[in-house]
């Protein structure tokens, strides 16, 4: 025998909200049903990363992959998602990372491109992935971008981090695997 539910107000941990976009929050929690690996890809001429106030990545031109997981991502989203980043053709002439070899990728982990700010004064974070779940997905990106012969210089996964970067064009995407 099945409860049914009463109708009125849901409690809070059985409120279900869904998006556009097929983000699930329950309660605390929220969750995306179909894992999407989400990246803004910014076209540059040059651009670096500061930990502490010393460099710890830089490219020439180039791309800057700000890149977030959420928490159903998994190892074939991060592939495709360098796939993506390796093969887009946002540079000069059309062409792609994989058409330029001097063309670098600087990839810097991100939660905050998982930020909600539709309610309330503060943003929630709560669809960002947790650091065990996008560490490992942010690294194995990083890895299949230079397996595919790519030049690619990171941040560091969870500190403090200054970007700099000069956008070229400006040309900025943002992209969901």
């Amino acid at each position: 025998m099945s409860r049914a539910k009463r109708p009125g107000r849901p409690r809070r941990a059985e409120t279900i909200v869904s998006s556009p976009r097929g983000a699930v929050a329950s309660g605390r929690r929220a969750l995306r049903e179909d894992g999407r690996v989400r990246a803004v890809l910014q076209r540059v001429s040059r651009a670096q990363v500061r930990v502490d106030g010393a460099v710890v990545g830089a490219i020439g031109s180039g791309l800057v992959a700000l890149v977030a997981a959420t928490h159903s991502d998994g190892p074939e989203q991060a592939r495709t998602m360098a796939r993506k980043i390796h093969e887009l053709r946002l540079l000069r002439g059309e062409r792609s990372v994989a058409d330029s070899p001097s063309a670098g990728v600087l990839v810097v982990s991100q939660f905050t491109l998982y930020g909600d700010g539709r309610r309330g004064r503060r943003p929630t974070w709560l669809a960002a992935a947790p650091g065990p779940v996008a560490e490992p997905l942010i690294d194995l990106l990083v890895s299949e971008l230079r397996g595919r012969g790519a030049t690619v210089a990171t941040g560091v996964f969870g500190a403090d981090m200054q970007v700099e970067l000069v956008n070229d064009g400006p040309v900025t995407l943002l992209l969901d695997i």
